[in-house]
């Protein structure tokens, strides 16, 4: 998969991604990401990228010539990209569009600064807009990592564990249960006995009633999405969570 991400501060990214996950998928061919200076498709002594925006206001406006350029550029690298561009007026980003975008062969992640970009660049150059959360960045650069390191990890081949990404926190509509590791006590608290039975069933049940109860507690708002089947309704009675389940789910995902 391509990932080129336009900025007009390259350096900003550089050692994020040569860390990690991301850094062996990039050894493995896996991935290729080009960081791409939108200086260098400006013109003029200065290099220009942005200017006042007509009508008066404040702040600067992303130029749309060198935003086109810099797009243009890479369209005859690897297969047709499509081109997101990074704002917070853009769809809110999450698990789900992580996944339709891990589909992607190319992708070209233009980073918007300042107040915004010429609206002409994006009505004929932007086939997407994403927003990473209702809050403001100075830029699109720490969102544009954002999106590379969550669809990254959906890669075939990427993580050790092929399943760490089917069974993460929203892989579903419930947050992951709580995690466990040596030493089996520590300052006098034990791991749960279901977790060193051996008991693969137990395993199984433990960890679903822990994350549904988790669920409650932090972000009872997914499970209005989420859909259990006849085994875990009754385990979710056994437990008596049905009815506070109930409670947060549609009817129609209860059945």
């Amino acid at each position: 998969m391509i990932f080129d991400i336009v900025t007009i501060f390259p350096d900003l990214l550089d050692s994020p991604l040569q860390e990690g996950i991301i850094r062996r998928a990039r050894l493995k061919n896996l991935i290729d990401i080009e960081i791409v200076n939108l200086r260098d498709f400006a013109e003029g002594p200065h290099a220009m990228t942005d200017d006042r925006p007509f009508g008066g206001g404040e702040g600067m406006v992303m130029k749309p010539e060198p935003l086109a350029a810099a797009v243009v550029s890479r369209q005859n690298i690897g297969p047709q990209p499509k081109v997101i561009l990074l704002s917070p007026q853009g769809r809110r980003y999450d698990q789900t569009v992580a996944e339709e975008l891990a589909k992607e062969a190319h992708l070209v992640l233009v980073c918007g600064r300042y107040e915004g970009v010429d609206e002409r660049f994006r009505e004929q150059y932007v086939d997407d807009e994403i927003s990473i959360g209702d809050f403001i960045l100075t830029g699109g650069e720490l969102a544009a990592m954002v999106i590379i390191d969550s669809i990254t990890r959906l890669l075939p081949g990427v993580l050790g564990c092929a399943e760490s990404a089917a069974k993460d926190t929203f892989s579903r509509n419930l947050l992951k249960h709580p995690q466990y590791t040596r030493p089996q006590e520590f300052e006098g608290h034990q791991v749960p006995a279901e977790l060193v039975s051996g008991n693969h069933a137990a395993i199984e049940a433990y960890r679903f009633i822990a994350s549904v109860k988790r669920t409650l507690e932090r972000r009872p708002d997914l499970l209005k999405n989420e859909t259990f089947s006849a085994d875990e309704m009754a385990l979710l009675h056994k437990h008596n969570l049905l009815r506070l389940v109930q409670k947060n789910a549609e009817p129609s995902r209860m059945t």
